[in-house]
């Protein structure tokens, strides 16, 4: 008995149980991570190899140029992201990540979509990509977008066999009116937008977003200077609507619309700049009984598309 005294004197506190420690030690610990996800894993280390070689390589440049790229970045974000199809190249997700259910749906969304690299990273270099913004451990990479040449759009048109349909957009700034326009272009069977390189919103993962997939099939164009763009569609015999609230044309009595057309779309708040206003065949206005002083774009394009598409039938 004295030498089990002696035994325990060196210990301090209650020495009864083990505190649940092992049972929590039995506990599972959620689903296997996706083998790119593994350290060691060889498939980690070809994810982490072309990942780095990627962001090495320049991008090559179309002949309507490319965005940069961009982060989406938090758990929501990410998640939406990838439910509503953005591209992306790379799935960022910080080690020792607390798993909720958003973390666990990331993660299965991109291993169903594949093609998008996996990468563990620590938390002090996901703070750098972001800037420091809150990115609670999840970071999607969009790659650059490959814009098209408002060319390219009359060919499209030329390939179907059809009468150009086309929305230009002059000023507008909000991604998702962007993604809105783009959307309404492809129900009514437009060719395409375009869009402006500077002071234009472009197709970030916003506009992605609202466009609900459908940027995929429509191009969008990017032109250097949106009223030469202009005056070379009108060359190659195509009208120029431009929509204005004191439009000297109501948009029922426009026949332009049965042709090749662009329809030219300015923001919601100043309207058509003067030299795209003064660049239009005919300026158009949408006739609203309720008294409202403007549409948004996304709006207005969608009800000038569906009278094309009405008379074309």
């Amino acid at each position: 008995m004295a030498a089990n005294n002696r035994r325990m004197s060196g210990k301090k506190g209650a020495q009864v149980g083990s505190g649940g420690q092992r049972r929590r030690g039995l506990e599972g610990k959620g689903p296997t991570p996706p083998a790119e996800m593994r350290k060691g894993h060889k498939k980690n280390r070809v994810a982490t190899a072309k990942a780095k070689q990627t962001a090495r390589r320049p991008a090559p440049r179309g002949r309507g140029g490319r965005s940069t790229s961009e982060l989406v970045v938090g758990r929501n974000p990410v998640v939406e992201a990838l439910r509503e199809g953005v591209p992306a190249s790379t799935l960022y997700v910080q080690q020792f990540i607390d798993n909720d259910e958003r973390v666990r749906e990331a993660l299965q969304l991109a291993a169903e979509r594949g093609g998008i690299n996996l990468m563990e990273a620590p938390r002090p270099e996901l703070d750098r990509m972001t800037n420091g913004l809150n990115h609670q451990g999840l970071v999607l990479q969009v790659p650059p977008y490959e814009y098209a040449h408002p060319e390219d759009l009359l060919d499209a048109a030329h390939d179907e066999g059809a009468d150009a349909l086309i929305v230009a957009l002059d000023g507008v700034t909000d991604p998702r009116n962007l993604g809105a326009v783009v959307r309404s272009v492809s129900a009514f069977g437009g060719h395409g937008v375009v869009v402006p390189e500077r002071r234009a919103a472009g197709m970030t993962a916003g506009a992605w977003k609202t466009s609900a997939g459908t940027a995929a099939r429509t191009p969008v164009a990017r032109a250097t200077n949106l009223t030469r763009a202009l005056e070379a569609y009108q060359k190659a015999g195509v009208t120029v609507v431009g929509l204005a609230a004191d439009g000297e044309a109501e948009l029922g009595d426009v026949e332009a619309l049965e042709g090749p057309v662009v329809i030219v779309v300015g923001s919601e708040g100043k309207g058509l700049s003067r030299l795209v206003g003064e660049t239009c065949d005919v300026r158009v206005r949408i006739p609203m009984p309720g008294g409202a002083e403007s549409l948004n774009a996304g709006v207005a394009a969608g009800i000038v598309l569906y009278e094309a598409a009405r008379r074309r039938a």
